[in-house]
């Protein structure tokens, strides 16, 4: 239903649009029986936007919607929702009515016109069916139409008055710029932002050959917004906005539960294991066994009975379920009961951002409470670098928000003199611990090491500890003084 906001001695109630993000940058959503601008180059998602927050408040918030199109066929837009697996049928006509108001091919226009009769007959469906929401898709389409300026800016009003008259509230879409959405100044209709009382921009731009998609609140009247530019997707269900989580509002609360990282030994060095909820860092050079500890959490977690999520950018599921294999690690039944997915990462193309809003819905869709990343490095590739810093703050708030325990591994530099000299991102300072491998040469013979570089809450161990895989799998063992 609607959100309630506290706005000087008025309460100003917001209408929920079913997208999270976009509701927690706004504190509920759009501005209810006002009128919002949803302003956005071609493809940029404004219809999806504008059709999820109708069916939203159709079928979670009992207000009947109505759908405008000016610029495409009902039964086409239909199909084309149809995608997300919407039950767009099942809310058609009483709860949400699609009107075709395309102009006509062969329109010849004779004289001046209005929107007067357009919007009485609208007024007519929205008695009918105690419309309480409406979507005039594509507006500008009939207002190019208009001879000038004066009488643009005239229809405009009268549409923003003819919504406030019926307590509607209304949600405009409008095309501005091309591949990367800009000012609706340059456009004959622009007045129209100042009119309304919300402006949304929808951007998409590519950035050395990296799709970049991101939302930003222009104006908001009579509340505080987030004005920063968030990413989003067009997913499996829809719109999804990513935001960061407030410290001490959206986060999660801290616990003392301890969970085993898969290995008794690394647990004992750390006190216990991991913290439920932490965010666990492992790094290392190529081959100092990163994804077998990521593998050895995972089987624990799916043992415990907890759903996991195993995210592998460097191979496929089926070969990391292979490889593993021969260290005792068996994922492959765990695959196969449907307690453990295991996803390519590298099917998941798009930028750094857009990967992190994957992620999450893959993890909200699986209800995992456990996630492996491996290697999250992967995500810092050309054309994500700056993007990746943002992700990094994204991902720890998302996953301890949710009460998600997330493992994620790093590829360090190879000719990195020491660990601490290239830090992976920034993550490693915002991680609860921080494991690190290395190779080890004694006696003629390379062996891997474990060292934990930190732990937040606990005391751990400060020594190195030989890494030592076998058919039986993974175990830790003292280090032997090297002879004098």
């Amino acid at each position: 239903m609607a959100a309630q906001t506290r706005t000087g001695t008025e309460q100003f109630a917001k209408a929920a649009t079913g997208i999270l993000g976009f509701e927690a940058m706004t504190g509920g959503g759009l501005p209810q029986g006002r009128t919002t601008l949803l302003a956005g180059g071609p493809g940029s998602g404004k219809t999806i936007f504008a059709a999820q927050f109708l069916m939203h408040g159709a079928m979670a918030c009992e207000e009947p919607g109505i759908f405008v199109a000016f610029e495409e066929v009902p039964h086409r837009i239909v199909s084309n929702l149809g995608a997300f697996g919407w039950p767009l049928a099942e809310l058609q006509p009483e709860k949400l009515y699609f009107i075709d108001a395309q102009p006509g091919p062969d329109l010849i226009q004779s004289g001046e016109f209005d929107l007067a009769g357009m919007l009485a007959a609208i007024g007519a469906q929205v008695s009918a069916m105690g419309a309480r929401r409406i979507v005039f898709d594509a507006l500008d389409i009939v207002l190019a139409l208009l001879p000038d300026q004066a009488c643009v800016r005239r229809e405009i009003y009268r549409l923003h008055d003819w919504l406030l008259k019926n307590e509607l509230t209304g949600l405009v879409t409008a095309k501005c710029g091309g591949g990367e959405a800009g000012s609706l100044d340059q456009q004959p209709f622009g007045c129209m932002q100042f009119i309304v009382d919300c402006y949304v921009v929808l951007n998409h731009r590519v950035a050395l050959g990296i799709s970049q998609r991101s939302l930003r609140i222009e104006k908001y009247r009579g509340c505080a917004f987030d004005e920063n530019e968030s990413p989003f997707m067009v997913g499996a269900s829809g719109f999804d906005v990513a935001v960061v989580h407030k410290p001490g509002c959206e986060s999660g609360k801290a616990t003392s539960e301890r969970i085993t990282s898969g290995v008794v030994r690394l647990d004992t060095m750390l006190g216990g294991g991991y913290f439920r909820g932490a965010s666990v860092l492992i790094t290392g050079f190529p081959g100092t066994a990163k994804t077998t500890l990521g593998g050895a959490f995972a089987q624990a977690a799916c043992e415990r009975g907890e759903r996991t999520l195993f995210i592998s950018f460097d191979s496929d599921g089926s070969e990391v379920i292979r490889n593993l294999t021969s260290v005792g690690i068996r994922l492959d039944r765990h695959v196969a009961s449907g307690i453990l997915r295991m996803i390519c990462g590298r099917t998941m193309n798009g930028s750094a951002e857009h990967l992190l809003v994957r992620t999450r819905s893959l993890a909200k869709e699986h209800k995992a409470t456990c996630l492996v990343m491996d290697p999250v490095s992967a995500l810092s590739r050309p054309g994500n670098e700056l993007a990746a810093q943002r992700l990094t703050e994204r991902l720890i708030d998302w996953t301890k928000a949710d009460g998600i325990t997330m493992v994620c591994t790093s590829v360090l530099d190879e000719m990195a003199a020491e660990v601490t000299s290239r830090a992976p991102l920034p993550i490693s300072a915002l991680v609860d611990t921080w494991i690190h491998l290395n190779h080890l040469m004694q006696a003629g013979e390379r062996n891997r090491g474990v060292s934990i570089i930190k732990s937040r809450g606990t005391a751990h161990s400060n020594q190195v500890h030989d890494l030592i895989l076998s058919d039986e799998g993974v175990t830790l063992a003292d280090r032997v003084p090297t002879a004098a």
